[in-house]
């Protein structure tokens, strides 16, 4: 297995060079050259296969340079009893006859990215080992929230490799800014940025670019990778709760052997919809991928007119992690989708770094539109969710979820498609608690996070995350702050450059 540029830049690189790299150093994302295809039969005979055994065999697809013990290892090291407790690694819940809510966030650190970063470390580590890097790694991760922390959990104290997180100053909750603030391990740095997710992402895109500043790592000994979804280290560990999902059901008798289902995926960065399309190609029955967009709708507008615009106001929502209008994985997505073109890549994205926008060609836009629809939920239609949910079942939903939730009945409202479906949950209700509780009361509540936290779990005696008690009471180790412009300076401030 072979991986190659989005941009045609890049000669083709085994998948210890794509993950070490992170991305594309000329520019560009890593794509499989060609994606594994798998019968029915081989699918569904793993229906009673443990989540480890599962990833383990689809990473061997992938990795093909890696040997079946170091792939086993990694899994091992990953998904352990202490990082998921729980039996089933990704359980998933049936909310009605037709709808099932898959939760991601039983990891450390109550966010979906878990399922990705708690494995990305032992691989990079691993591709570091088989090229013979010598230099330390520099991990540069932007974060509108859950990606800087699960980052830093993952990759906390891992010999060879120092972890640097940019996140937005005021783009996330306080719970994810306590989260990030505490984490100790001696390789970490964390840092708010004055501006908001878009502009992290960006100035870490230029800080990759940056050949004078790459040349000096390398004369310190250092060399930079990442850990956001621009790495396919990142992204591959995804598309193995797609499976999962749908085994559970199989294994549940709640669907056929072959019976096509639907995904909704709530998202701002495009990563976890486009694992569940790598799913897809693989050979897993998917009916419809419905993409759940919150008020910073640029891919619902994509994804119903052909054209990505991200000349519009940038909204801060209770849904943070999706606030989000550069998204990065896009590129890969339509990559595969217009067979490979990289000359139409470079074409679409000289033009949005131009005009902030560009216009797909009708055979790519409809393509894309048989496998997926953008719906998006306004803040208010996210609050009625969370309601909803828990008056109607009984069950809490984070307001990434509720987006997911709302996007997926509307779906089904516009054009009558009443698969089973199964609905990501991206976080425990309990990182955004603010926002659950005033769903829940219909009033603006003015208390401290924690005290939030303490009247939401009296309320619904749902259990409060591991990840998150005690939060509170834990000393904050990192203070670090820059602009816009700053980051650069304060990378070689932190690498003492």
């Amino acid at each position: 297995m072979e991986y190659m540029s989005t941009r045609g830049n890049y000669k083709q690189v085994n998948s210890a060079e794509a993950i070490s790299l992170g991305m594309v150093p000329e520019g560009g994302l890593f794509v499989p050259a060609e994606i594994p295809k798998l019968n029915l039969e081989e699918i569904t005979v793993r229906k009673n296969e443990s989540y480890q055994k599962l990833a383990a065999w689809i990473f061997k697809k992938y990795l093909t340079d890696f040997s079946e013990d170091e792939i086993e290892s990694a899994v091992k090291a990953a998904y352990n009893d202490q990082s998921f407790p729980e039996a089933e690694k990704t359980p998933l819940v049936k909310l009605d006859q037709n709808t099932y809510i898959l939760e991601l966030w039983h990891g450390p650190t109550a966010a979906f990215k878990d399922m990705a970063l708690q494995i990305l470390p032992h691989l990079l580590a691993e591709s570091a080992k088989k090229l013979q890097i010598g230099n330390e790694i520099v991990i540069l991760v932007a974060t509108s929230g859950d990606t800087g922390k699960a980052a830093l959990e993952g990759f906390k104290d891992v010999e060879g490799v120092k972890i640097i997180v940019f996140y937005p100053e005021a783009g996330v909750s306080r719970v994810q800014e306590d989260q990030m603030k505490t984490t100790g391990g001696k390789n970490t740095e964390v840092v708010s940025l004055k501006g908001n997710f878009d502009d992290c992402q960006n100035a870490v895109k230029e800080i990759f670019a940056d050949k004078e500043l790459k040349q000096r790592l390398q004369e310190n000994n250092y060399q930079f990778s990442s850990a956001n979804s621009i790495n396919w280290g990142r992204l591959l560990p995804q598309i193995v709760y797609y499976f999962k999902a749908y085994l559970k059901l199989l294994q549940d008798k709640e669907i056929e052997a072959g019976e096509k289902i639907n995904f909704t995926v709530p998202t701002g960065n495009f990563g976890n919809i486009l694992a569940g399309y790598y799913a897809y190609r693989m050979g897993l029955p998917v009916n419809k991928f419905i993409c759940a967009s919150n008020d910073n709708k640029v891919l619902t507008d994509f994804l119903e007119t052909g054209i990505y615009d991200i000349n519009r106001d940038f909204k801060k929502t209770i849904s943070p992690s999706m606030d989000i209008l550069i998204s990065s994985n896009l590129e890969r997505f339509l990559f595969e989708m217009n067979g490979h073109d990289s000359g139409k890549i470079n074409e679409w994205y000289q033009k949005l770094q131009t005009n902030k926008k560009f216009k797909i060609d009708g055979q790519t836009f409809t393509k894309i539109r048989e496998m997926f629809s953008g719906k998006f939920s306004s803040e208010d239609e996210a609050r009625k969710a969370i309601k909803k949910t828990y008056q109607n079942y009984n069950y809490l939903i984070d307001p990434h979820t509720a987006v997911g939730v709302d996007s997926l009945f509307k779906y089904r409202s516009e054009s009558g498609d009443e698969s089973k479906a199964v609905v990501d949950s991206t976080a425990n209700p309990y990182k955004f608690s603010r926002a659950v509780l005033e769903s829940l009361k219909d009033k603006e509540i003015k208390k401290d996070e924690y005290r939030i936290i303490e009247e939401l779990e009296e309320m619904t005696a749902a259990k409060i995350h591991r990840g998150l008690a005690g939060l509170e009471n834990m000393e904050s180790k990192h203070q670090e702050s820059c602009g816009q412009d700053g980051v650069k300076e304060k990378l070689e401030e932190l690498l003492n450059l």
